[in-house]
């Protein structure tokens, strides 16, 4: 046995020429597959130099591309933070020892887990245009807004209590002992280790409600998708509008996960130990542990 360790049996001779294949084959036809798709756009005119040129004009951006970006950044941002602190709310609430609290948290969010998030913001548009509740120029953003907080709070909700229950119990029970009641348990204990781990869930529910701002269409809400159909719509280039939109999309994703990484990282680091003294530093007392009795 080598000195290196594996999680699989390391594949022999034959294996390695069958994987080789293999993979030369998945390449062959991927690169096929690519040129086909490239050939018929060719041919249908749609990657020509003068289907890309509008792109060139500021007017374009201006009156198309950027109201889009900032509809879907406004109201990705907006329904984030609303999901997270309903999200928190919920997620804590199923985990009260209240009983009351407990069920109304808990019908709460299965509620609008199950209700797809196309009907709820199609149900806050028209509801807050006949109460009059806001503009008629924010009705669409608000309807998105609603939907997007109440079901992704739903599902943060779930993804909070899965983080606490994944702790030991021991974190619990050494909080008790100590005197410490539920709430301070759960405040200064409990939640500030969980989120470190919910972390990359909780940026997958983010690219998911930066995804689902497209769906605000329906609503006649200014999003980056519907911009992207009407450059098509206007200037005859449909595949080139909806690949500038999809590079923007995943650009904004790279740059929620890069920054959710950095977080969690900064986040790790901040409660590790303090670092070793270096040699020339001076030691006062008290710098050693309680086994050293405090002095040199």
């Amino acid at each position: 046995m080598t000195g290196s360790s594996v999680l699989f049996d390391a594949p022999g001779p034959r294996a390695r020429v069958r994987n080789n294949v293999i993979s030369a084959v998945t390449i062959v036809l991927t690169l096929l597959a690519i040129w086909v798709v490239y050939s018929k756009l060719e041919s249908k005119g749609q990657l020509t130099r003068e289907k890309w040129e509008p792109f060139l004009t500021a007017n374009l951006w201006k009156t198309y591309i950027l109201p889009g970006v900032q509809g879907t950044l406004t109201a990705a941002a907006v329904s984030i933070v609303l999901a997270l602190i309903l999200g928190f709310v919920l997620g804590v609430g199923r985990l009260s020892t209240h009983t009351g609290i407990r069920w109304a948290s808990s019908v709460f969010v299965e509620f609008f887990r199950a209700v797809p998030v196309l009907i709820m913001m199609i149900f806050a548009y028209f509801l807050y245009a006949f109460y009059d509740v806001f503009p008629s120029k924010h009705l669409a953003l608000a309807g998105v807004i609603t939907g997007l907080t109440l079901y992704n709070g739903a599902v943060i909700a779930e993804i909070v209590r899965a983080g606490v229950n994944a702790l030991p119990r021991g974190q619990a029970e050494a909080a008790s002992s100590l005197g410490l009641g539920w709430g301070q348990t759960m405040r200064s204990i409990l939640l500030p280790q969980a989120i470190t781990s919910m972390l990359p869930v909780l940026v997958s529910q983010m690219v998911v409600v930066l995804k689902d701002t497209a769906i605000g269409y329906q609503i006649t809400f200014l999003e980056m998708v519907r911009q992207g159909t009407q450059v098509g719509a206007a200037y005859g280039n449909y595949i080139p509008s909806l690949i500038v939109i999809a590079v923007l999309m995943i650009t904004v994703n790279f740059a929620l996960s890069y920054f959710a990484v950095w977080l969690e990282g900064r986040m790790r680091r901040s409660r590790r130990t303090p670092e070793p003294m270096h040699a020339d530093e001076p030691v006062t007392q008290g710098s050693f542990g309680a086994g050293a009795g405090g002095t040199i």
